[in-house]
């Protein structure tokens, strides 16, 4: 049965840098509790007169979920400036209400049940249609879109940016507590997203009719309601000219998030360079793919990861390393290489946001330790 396709990509290029948007997804708790409060429409009521300068700010699929999305940006500071805003909005009018504004990949204590959905017909359609894994809806990423020229070009760029997607995601891990207690994993986030059965790494596309033969077999399946429950890590996007990039964590801060969108815009910079030179791309099985994805969601960035080009353990440091000099001539071309290796410097001094997220509740055993640093960070720089 052939399905409608997403619309093909068209955002105009020219000799200045890519442009790019960045989607992050919020939680609300109660400070005391820790515990998820569903007052979405109540906080996006009163956030609402800051939007001109903080973005779009929407409903998420429950309604103890936000998401602030930026407009299209071409510069970090720019981009920095929309980020800080939509924080500084959410928190404060959720703070006027006696909540918190957490950036964090799950809720520390997890989520209610029932489920508080959102009243949207098309939320109740995927909790009928997949049950108990709408709990893996509940929690919260950082997505990265950037502008692309056409459909086969989006495509030849995810199969560049497909190796990196672990550093991707052992850079921004941010979820270690879940059901009140620590996973074992630096993104516990990514470990319930990929229950999803339309999630997991993108497959590599020879021409644009395998993308169009794979999610087809979603929709077929019955994997995914309509092209916007695709969820591969990276996509593209079924309503924006632009290649979606989904797998990391919120970022516990508006310069890790600006650090992520910078990163993976050098990525796609330098991805389209290679797309003209005629370089391939590397061929990652899906297996190894799939490892390192677990070893990044479980080490994330201050344990070891899976090098993709030979299947062994390496440093997740190390391996960030790498893929900073693969993204740097992409960096030098949009100008952004001193921002990014300052907020990467500044990263490996603080450490991670799981790191922080433990080392917090090390002091003295409590979740609402958490909590706290995590409404703390959310409004607040990266320390320096």
């Amino acid at each position: 049965m052939a399905h409608g396709r997403t619309n093909p990509l068209n955002a105009h290029h020219d000799d200045a840098p890519l442009t790019f948007g960045i989607e992050e997804e919020f939680l609300l708790l109660h400070p005391e509790t820790s515990r998820p409060a569903a007052q979405a429409p109540l906080v996006l009521r009163t956030a609402a007169p800051a939007a001109p300068a903080a973005g779009t700010l929407t409903e998420e699929i429950t309604r103890f979920q936000l998401e602030a999305a930026t407009p299209v940006c071409r510069f970090a500071d720019q981009a920095h400036h929309h980020l800080a805003a939509a924080r500084r909005a959410l928190a404060e009018a959720a703070q006027r209400h006696g909540l918190g504004l957490v950036a964090a990949g799950c809720a520390p204590y997890g989520t209610p049940v029932p489920l508080p959905l959102a009243d949207k017909p098309r939320y109740r359609h995927i909790s009928n249609r997949f049950g108990d894994l709408v709990e893996s809806h509940t929690v919260c990423g950082c997505h990265v879109h950037i502008g692309m020229p056409d459909l086969p070009t989006a495509l030849a760029v995810s199969n560049h940016l497909r190796p990196h997607l672990p550093t991707l995601l052992a850079l921004s891990a941010n979820s270690p507590f879940y059901q009140g207690r620590d996973t074992g994993h630096a993104s516990w986030r990514n470990i319930l997203w990929s229950r999803l059965p339309s999630s997991g790494p993108p497959p590599l596309y020879r021409t644009p009719d395998d993308y169009h033969h794979a999610v087809d077999a979603l929709l077929d399946g019955g994997a995914a309601l309509d092209p916007g429950m695709v969820y591969w890590f990276i996509r593209p996007a079924p309503r924006l000219p632009t290649l979606e990039i989904r797998v990391a964590d919120v970022a516990a801060t508006a310069e890790e998030a600006l650090l992520l969108a910078l990163l993976v815009r050098g990525l796609a910079t330098a991805a389209l360079q290679a797309v003209a030179d005629d370089r391939p791309a590397a061929e990652v099985p899906d297996r190894v793919l799939r490892l390192a994805l677990w070893r990044a969601a479980h080490d994330g960035l201050e344990g070891n990861g899976v090098d993709t080009t030979t299947g062994a353990l390496a440093p997740a440091r190390a391996l960030l390393d790498r893929m900073m000099k693969a993204a740097l001539p992409g960096l030098d071309a949009c100008g952004d290489t001193t921002v990014v290796t300052g907020l990467v410097d500044r990263l490996l001094r603080c450490g991670s946001g799981a790191h922080r997220q433990r080392a917090a509740h090390a002091r003295e055993g409590r979740i609402s330790d958490v909590t706290a640093l995590l409404v703390e960070q959310t409004r607040a720089p990266l320390p320096a």
